[in-house]
Order: structure tokens, then sequence, then C-alpha cells
């Protein structure tokens, strides 16, 4: 039977490097160098409630996996349901803490905390059928049946780091792989994604994530057994192997690129990618995407950099005149365009807030609902300085 290594600490002879290669700082790289440099100049953070629900959701599975449980008969019943949710009200409330401590958030949605629940549920229902026990509620879930998962955990939530100290990742859980007939042939790399599952084949994203734990777990565990990754979608109970040669030797190439410089990385503006950034008030490009073309202009919901022309702060009402860049350095000039529009909570909180210290700048308006000549702006929507960043601050 081989033993598993797992480097929680890191162990003594293993070097930890001031940054890392984990594969959110991969993705993040890949989708725009610049993204990636952004990420790592300790700009204020944002959360939403799908992260609220992934963490907590994570964080029960964990606790629960890690409880010896000693004061139950083998038989009894009726206790794994009321351990749950024990444990993800816990965690549900140091999320929430979490959650508004981070300077960017829109409004707290109190009924995600049934997904939370559902989630939850869903990631131990998985843990069971895969020692084969199924059709089984979890209120009937015995402790002798427990036990056989537990044995089954190799390893759970630790942070891996490579003997170079250039890799590294986050380990959900490890499990003992069966062949057909139940004896032991391997490990399992699981990930539990909480997300949207894929509708035929995991993206390449996600598979070189998976693929990524894999190869790095194999590098601690030089004499590892066969091994494999999946991803666990909780959403629809679905499992999806990840499948592709080693990517380790592309990942420490890729650690080469990622030491910070003191001018940003080149941008590689993108529909997606821009559209889902959060670093957009700190970065010109995907304004001057949007004025060149690169990017589609239009749709429900728009980003625009703006110079506030007149503000009735008790009515919530603004009238903006829009800025088109003026070079390439964030750099504005006004386009002739002005719109008006209506504030509730956040945003409107935020402009208040600027308001009332002094600031005179350019801003930045994230997520404004299109009505026709005029733009919604709330809990969805957020008012940043613009600051475009062009030398880094760490």
């Amino acid at each position: 039977m081989h033993t598993v290594e797992i480097d929680w600490g890191p162990p003594d002879g293993y070097e930890i490097l001031e940054y890392q290669l984990s594969p959110s700082s991969w993705n993040r790289y890949e989708e725009c160098p610049r993204k990636y440099w952004l990420s790592r100049q300790g700009l204020p953070r944002k959360t939403g409630m799908p992260i609220v629900v992934g963490n907590t959701i994570h964080n029960s599975v964990e606790d629960i996996c890690n409880l010896e449980i000693i004061d139950k008969g083998d038989d009894e019943k009726n206790w794994l349901p009321k351990l749950a949710k024990k444990t993800l009200d816990h965690h549900w409330k140091l999320q929430k803490d979490i959650f508004f401590n981070t300077p960017r958030h829109p409004k707290w949605k109190q009924n995600s905390y049934n997904k939370a629940v559902e989630g939850l549920n869903k990631a131990l229902y998985m843990l069971l059928r895969h020692v084969k026990i199924d059709n089984v509620k979890l209120s009937n879930v015995t402790l002798n049946m427990w036990k056989k998962i537990k044995i089954n955990i190799l390893a759970n939530e630790g942070t891996m780091n490579s003997k170079c100290g250039k890799l590294m990742g986050r380990l959900d859980l490890l499990l003992r792989d069966f062949d057909d007939e139940g004896n032991e042939s391997g490990w399992i790399v699981v990930d539990l994604k909480t997300g949207k599952p894929p509708k035929e084949k995991l993206s390449d994203t996600i598979n070189r994530q998976l693929l990524f734990y894999r190869d790095l777990l194999k590098l601690i565990n030089p004499d590892h057994p066969p091994m494999r990754a999946e991803g666990w979608y909780t959403s629809n109970q679905t499992i999806h192997e990840a499948t592709g040669p080693s990517v380790t030797d592309t990942a420490l190439a890729t650690h080469s690129l990622i030491e910070l410089t003191n001018t940003p990385f080149q941008a590689t503006p993108e529909d997606f990618t821009c559209g889902f950034c959060e670093w957009k008030a700190w970065c010109p490009s995907w304004l001057i995407g949007i004025e060149d073309g690169v990017l589609k202009k239009g749709g429900r919901f728009t980003n625009e950099v703006v110079t506030l022309a007149n503000f009735d702060s008790e009515e919530g009402l603004a009238l903006f005149k829009k800025m088109i860049p003026d070079g390439q350095n964030g750099n504005l000039k006004d386009s002739g365009e002005k719109f008006g529009a209506f504030l509730t909570n956040q945003p409107l909180d935020q402009l208040r807030t600027l308001c009332s210290e002094g600031y005179e700048g350019a801003l930045f308006i994230g997520s404004a609902r299109i009505d026709g000549e005029t733009r919604h702006l709330g809990d969805w929507s957020e008012i940043l300085p613009w600051n475009p960043l062009l030398e880094s601050i760490r």
C-alpha cells in the first residue's frame, strides 16, 4: 500500500519562493497577462454570493470529513443531517463576516443559504456513492457507513508545494480508487465544483487545473500508484475526469514568466475575459479595446468611464459625461455624450462617499443596466475611482 505525502508545511528541504504558480494564477495569466499582473498589486478585492456558497460547502465538507466521531454507536442514524447543518451554519456565518469585510461586495442574499445546504448534501451523497452506498437518505446513514468513507479519504484539504517551491495547489480530496472487483487500484484527486457543470466535457481551463493537481501530487509522491483527477460537480452530482499528458513542464515554464515587473504585463483584451475581470478600474486596455472595436459594444449591462456632471445625492439621480481614451495610458477625453442614471444602495453610497471626500476625478461604473438613454445602478453595480495602474505598487 502506498503512503501519501502532502506538503502541508512545507517539510524540511522544501523552498517556498516569493511567488508561486497555482491553477488560479495560471488561469489569470493565460486569460490576460495584465489581469494577472493587476491581481498581484494588492488592489481592493471583490467577492460575491457564489464565492460564499462555494467556500461554505468546501469548508463544511472538510470539517465533516476530518471529524472523529466517538460519541455514536455504529448503527446510530439521524446524526449526519444534524452534524451537516451545524457545520454549515458555522461556516455560513464565517463567510458572511468575510463577505462584509471584503472591500467590494454586492448585496447579501440570505436565500443563497439554501443553495449551500443543497450543495453540501449533494457532496455528501457523492462521497457515499464512491463507496457504493446508494439510495440511502442522509438521515439513514449509520456511523458504520460513514467509516467506509473515512477509510477511503487519504487526504482532505491542504496546500501542496513542489520541492522547488515554484508550484502550489490546494487539494480538496484524495481518495482511494478501486477496480471492478473492489481491489484498491490507485488514487483519485477530487476537486469539488459548486459552479455550473460542463454540458459535455471539461473546459480546457478546468481540465488543466485538475491535471495540475494530479501532476503536483505526483511530484511530491514519486512512488505514487496509478492516479487520476476528477471534477465533482455538486449541482447535478456528475463526475468529469481530466485527461491529458503531464502539464508540469508547461507549468514550470509559465512560472518563469510571472515574476512581477515594474511595468504592467501586456494586455490581451477579449470579450469574455474583460467582461468578467474585476480589475477594469485599473486597466485602460479594455476601454481602448471598446473604442478600437476589439471588444463588443452594447448588451443589457455596460461598463463606463465617466465624469460627474450633476448629482442629487438625496434622490439618487446623476448626470454623467461619457469619457473615451486619449492615448494608451488611461488618459481620457470627453466623448460629447451624456447620460442620466438612477442610483440605489451600494453605488449610491459609493458615489456619496467619493463626493463627500472631495473626489473630482474620472469614475469607473461597473455593470450599469441600460434602459434606453438611462442607466440603472443597483446592488449589482459599483462606482470606483478611475485609476489606471501604470507601474507596480508592490
